[in-house]
């Protein structure tokens, strides 16, 4: 089976250009309730995740709760504690389902690192669900 079969590609996600001020990135993860966003510079590479953590971590320590200090800065300029690793659309399935156990979601990059969507974990396991458990009779 091919990764594409699990892909929900870039044109369907809300993600963050990392020079996207510091309240863009509020804005965009409350009005589509993500608490992780995949982040891409400018010519499209994939460059990391944010995480709401990540942006309450630098209100709190970097600018001392104070937002207002906070509101101009880009997204490229803050501390990150973490990433996912981008796999590449020639990825085995296995690959993105061991991935799948540690992250919401994985990222999926095209030969030149070009950020070309996700696999959802959700996908991971509805597909796991449904192959395993909801299709053998007698199990429900």
């Amino acid at each position: 089976m091919n990764i594409l079969f699990f892909l929900t590609p870039k044109s369907e996600l809300a993600y963050i250009r990392t020079d996207t001020t510091l309240q863009e990135t509020l804005d965009i993860m409350e009005e589509y309730r993500y608490t992780v966003v995949p982040l891409i510079d400018a010519n499209g590479k994939y460059s990391g995740i944010i995480t709401e953590g990540d942006l309450l971590y630098n209100i709190k320590n970097r600018y001392n709760y104070d937002i207002s200090r906070a509101r101009k800065d880009t997204i490229d300029s803050l501390d990150v504690r973490r990433t996912y690793e981008p796999i590449r659309i020639t990825e085995t399935v296995e690959e993105v389902f061991k991935k799948s156990m540690y992250q919401n979601f994985v990222p999926v990059v095209d030969d030149d690192d070009t950020f070309i969507g996700i696999v959802k974990r959700r996908d991971v396991i509805q597909y796991f669900y449904n192959k395993y458990i909801h299709e053998q009779p007698g199990k429900q």
